[in-house]
């Protein structure tokens, strides 16, 4: 499992910026750095451009970034790498199959934003293998060296659980949806405007109170005055903090799901998410104690908190909810389409 926290720390801030990523067309990119979206002046998601291009729906191109070769792989071969990168294979296969058609609706979008307005650095492809800009994904290799000597029975499980929904995908108003995801929220996810700044139908506040039993639910970090002013220093080199430090820090402003929205640093105002990247905290769901020797910052769940959640997918899972029932709980008013 230890393997996974890495992965998933990766992605959580992949997904932080990225929906989910790069999921949104070049003008409508969501702002944090998701799996978490895009960052770019415009406030408006729109629905993808109707791409001109021809293309075989059932091939992605990658492009290697260590090679600058771009590969064509079948959208099976992708699917499976993706969900190996992104979910534990010991996770319900119900959970698996509801992230398949998530990674599998992200790959479609992508694809029909790069053949209607194709970036030049991607040479033709879709997206690449780079895990900071793009959706995470295994090779066949990668995920051998990853799963070690459990490959063959977890590679089998996620390759049953992706061909069982392998030509499905999520839509709203006939277009592939923004299928943000995140490893655990807490206790109910995030609405997009809260941490994007864009309002998007289908990307509001759900329960997922399973959430809060999930491992690492909490998580507690510690800084002295001096490394939490060098942090706050490193992009606010101006910032007054003064003499009392237990006035440094006030959360002014959080939203009804529990993200901070409104922090107070010294003379500076930041949103939750840039203080949860300054100090590379879990989520922007946290509470601040300050012991007259260190900052005591406790997190709540992990990632944006927008879209699915991974555990919250797996606990409804066990109680014996369906993969289609999982996305249309965490998707509101979406439909599930054979692509």
């Amino acid at each position: 499992m230890k393997q996974y926290v890495s992965i998933l720390i990766i992605f959580a801030f992949f997904l932080m910026a990225i929906p989910s990523i790069s999921l949104l067309k070049k003008s409508d990119t969501i702002p944090e750095n998701n799996t978490e979206p895009l960052a770019n002046s415009s406030n408006t998601v729109n629905d993808v451009t109707t791409p001109t291009a021809e293309y075989d729906k059932d091939v992605f191109l990658v492009l290697d970034t260590a090679s600058g070769q771009v590969s064509k792989l079948s959208a099976r071969d992708y699917v499976i790498g993706a969900v190996c990168a992104e979910m534990p294979a010991s996770f319900n296969p119900e959970a698996l199959k509801a992230q398949a058609v998530a990674a599998h609706t992200y790959a479609v979008r992508q694809r029909e934003k790069e053949l209607a307005a194709p970036t030049a650095e991607l040479k033709g492809a879709y997206f690449s293998n780079d895990p900071a800009k793009f959706q995470a994904f295994f090779t066949t290799d990668q995920a051998k060296q990853f799963y070690g000597a459990d490959y063959d029975a977890n590679y089998k499980k996620v390759s049953e659980a992706v061909d069982s929904v392998l030509k499905e995908i999520l839509v709203y108003k006939n277009e592939p949806i923004v299928a943000a995801f995140h490893s655990m929220s807490g206790g109910t996810t995030e609405s997009s405007a809260v941490v994007w700044g864009n309002a998007v139908d289908y990307l509001v506040p759900v329960d997922s109170a399973e959430d809060i039993t999930a491992p690492n639910y909490l998580d507690v970090k510690n800084f002295t005055p001096d490394e939490l002013s060098a942090r706050l220093k490193t992009t606010y080199s101006d910032i007054k903090l003064g003499d009392d430090k237990t006035a440094w820090l006030t959360i002014t402003e959080r939203s009804t799901s529990g993200t901070i929205t409104s922090l107070k640093a010294g003379d500076k105002v930041l949103t939750g998410m840039e203080f949860r990247t300054l100090l590379s905290l879990r989520s922007a769901n946290f509470e601040i104690k300050y012991d007259g020797s260190n900052f005591e910052i406790t997190t709540k769940g992990y990632g944006h908190g927008v879209g699915l959640s991974q555990y919250g997918a797996n606990a409804m899972a066990g109680e014996g909810k369906t993969y289609k029932e999982i996305l249309t709980h965490y998707y509101k008013g979406v439909d599930i389409i054979e692509e």
